[in-house]
């Protein structure tokens, strides 16, 4: 997808893998792409930032390397770490090399991104890794290229596309963010989430489409503790639809609602005051 000569062109690629980018968003990564610039993507959980990596190495042919982050991730976890069995083995059969070569040198992510050309590499859910990781990641976003303490420095003769994503659970730096592009991924609406719907689920009725989409957007108006992302949507459609359901009923929706919502406040609160209205508002986008 790097070598997209138009905006339109990468977005029908990202189409063909069933990924549907609105103008904003696939004017930022177009220019991510012609820019070598890492992008961070930011939302609620479930619009889609991480599939968005997904779609765009599927539609460029290209390897995908996720590092998914986590509390106390470091860099053992994320760059590199050492073979020690093969180091011992080497020592215990007298070998004379180095035990810090690149041949016990066990690639992480980001080290594969960098050795690797062509790669799309996802940096996902930075936000749950700490500020002391985050600082690390400094110097590979902005010249792509990390050092290596008992190597040196291993920069990319190619760099890799790198989509980082965030919840925004808590704030990023100032400094992480001026070495990327930006954007936020809102969730769609209503016209937008039926498309997305019908080009991931195309054997689900259209009837059941609509009204789902037309429930989960009224949805997202309450004050809930987990708002319901596309992925939810996705979700519940399916298990209506593993029901035999053409429709959205209040018995199905009772009955499934743990398919879209996941919090026990959110759940007690729609079925005790909101279930009838919001299957209503539902019957009203499936007419």
């Amino acid at each position: 997808m790097r070598g997209s000569e138009t905006i339109e062109e990468l977005r029908n690629g990202l189409a063909r893998e069933r990924y549907l980018a609105d103008d904003g968003l696939a004017t930022v990564l177009f220019l991510a792409l012609r820019l070598r610039k890492p992008l961070l993507v930011e939302g609620e959980p479930g619009v889609g930032k991480t599939e968005l990596a997904k779609a765009l190495a599927a539609a460029a042919g290209a390897p995908l390397l996720r590092l998914q982050c986590y509390e106390g991730i470091d860099v053992h976890h994320a760059l590199y770490d050492w073979d020690y069995p093969r180091q011992l083995l080497h020592l215990r059969a007298g070998g004379s090399g180095p035990l810090y070569a690149e041949e016990f040198l066990v690639r992480r992510p980001l080290l594969e991104a960098l050795a690797a050309p062509g790669t799309v590499l996802l940096i996902d859910e930075l936000d749950r890794a700490d500020d002391e990781f985050e600082a690390f990641l400094l110097e590979f976003l902005s010249d792509f290229q990390v050092t290596i303490p008992e190597i040196g420095v291993v920069r990319a003769e190619q760099p890799p596309v790198v989509i980082v994503t965030s919840n925004r659970t808590r704030e990023l730096h100032d400094a992480l963010r001026r070495r990327c592009l930006y954007h936020w991924i809102d969730h769609p609406d209503l016209v937008r989430e039926i498309a997305i719907v019908r080009a991931r689920l195309p054997e689900l009725p259209e009837r059941l489409v609509r009204q789902v989409c037309g429930f989960v957007q009224e949805l997202r108006w309450l004050d809930l503790y987990r708002v319901p992302g596309v992925g939810e949507t996705l979700d519940w459609a399916q298990a209506l639809h593993a029901l035999g359901q053409d429709g959205v009923d209040g018995e199905a929706a009772d009955r499934t609602l743990g398919s879209l919502l996941k919090a026990r406040d959110d759940l007690e609160r729609v079925r005790g005051h909101e279930l009838e209205r919001l299957v209503g508002k539902a019957a009203d986008a499936g007419a």
